[in-house]
């Protein structure tokens, strides 16, 4: 199979026979063939019935459906987990992603020794004030963060080699940072296409002002992991002995003071030098230990991604992990 196209959505009962036949309509002008694997996030309205209409009528259609909304990181790393196509494409199911870009994206992969291609919204037709600014500084730190030189780090349309979703593992809200995780997983051949973006034409955005804020703290903990995910010592032990040295230094200062220089002066316990030693000691022991029990844990336990299926639509079972079964 050539290609595996993989859909997360919620809640996107307008857009859902418009966008499969507007599929449908490319991969047969190309000849490719491939799947529609669509995973249904805890959808309330008929989103899953329409599914699993289209499914009936078109063999090359799968789909998953959740329990209850578990995020769009887990749609996709269900998806990924099913995928069977050479070439995944992942896009959001509101047709602000344009499916006309899927041969030319599949085109970069396979020919252009891409492991990854993300899609960039040059031009956009959202908020200025609330999506496009916010986007643009959030994309900004993001580079400068990651080191991946990506202009649009959130756009839903990605292309990717099999091997490479069959080798990240997507969890908490960390589908923004995909291009990262590739990165770190050893696949450093990441691309970029401009692709067109399309006004929402049904419904409304399911994503707030919040996602900038998670996205910023996920920033954070993605280059924590990034950096020290693997030696959580090299950052917490270095900085608990910095701070205990400090504190250590500071006791020294005071007991030879003391003892030798000025034995009838105030007690140690009057002077503030005493409570910076006793606080860099007792803070630079707990940072040692942080990073020492980070340690164990890596060593000892693997998270796992969470949720839970209720229903699947042309799914090999086989392959979903304890997690995953209802």
């Amino acid at each position: 199979m050539q290609l595996s196209i993989v859909i997360p959505l919620l809640n996107e009962e307008e857009s859902l026979q418009e966008l499969h036949d507007w599929i449908v309509s490319v991969m047969t002008d190309h000849g490719f063939t491939y799947e529609i694997l669509f995973v249904d996030d805890g959808s309330s309205d008929a989103s899953w019935d329409i599914i699993m209409k289209l499914a009936k009528g078109n063999p090359n259609v799968r789909a998953l459906r959740f329990q209850r909304n578990f995020g769009k990181s887990q749609a996709l790393h269900a998806g990924f987990g099913q995928a069977q196509g050479d070439v995944v494409i992942t896009m959001d199911a509101d047709l602000q992603d344009n499916p006309e870009e899927i041969p030319a994206l599949y085109q970069m992969i396979r020919e252009g020794d891409y492991d990854l291609v993300s899609g960039w919204k040059k031009k956009r037709y959202d908020s200025v004030l609330f999506k496009n600014l916010p986007s643009k500084l959030f994309n900004w730190a993001a580079r400068k963060t990651s080191g991946v030189r990506l202009h649009d780090f959130n756009c839903g349309i990605k292309a990717y080699r099999k091997q490479v979703v069959k080798t990240i593992e997507v969890s908490g809200e960390m589908h923004r940072y995909i291009p990262v995780l590739a990165k770190n997983a050893g696949f450093t051949a990441i691309g970029e296409k401009v692709v067109q973006h399309q006004s929402r034409k049904y419904g409304r955005t399911k994503f707030g002002a919040e996602r900038f804020i998670n996205g910023f703290l996920d920033l954070i903990t993605i280059w924590f992991v990034s950096k020290f995910g693997k030696r959580p010592m090299h950052l917490f032990g270095a900085l608990g002995v910095l701070m205990f040295l400090i504190g250590f230094g500071f006791a020294l200062y005071l007991g030879v003071d003391k003892l030798f220089i000025n034995p009838f002066s105030r007690l140690i316990t009057d002077r503030p030098q005493f409570y910076i030693a006793l606080t860099s000691m007792v803070i630079g022991t707990q940072l040692f230990l942080a990073g020492f029990l980070g340690e164990i844990m890596i060593r000892s336990k693997k998270e796992e991604t969470r949720y839970v299926i209720t229903e699947e639509m042309g799914i090999n079972t086989t392959t979903l992990s304890h997690s995953e079964q209802p």
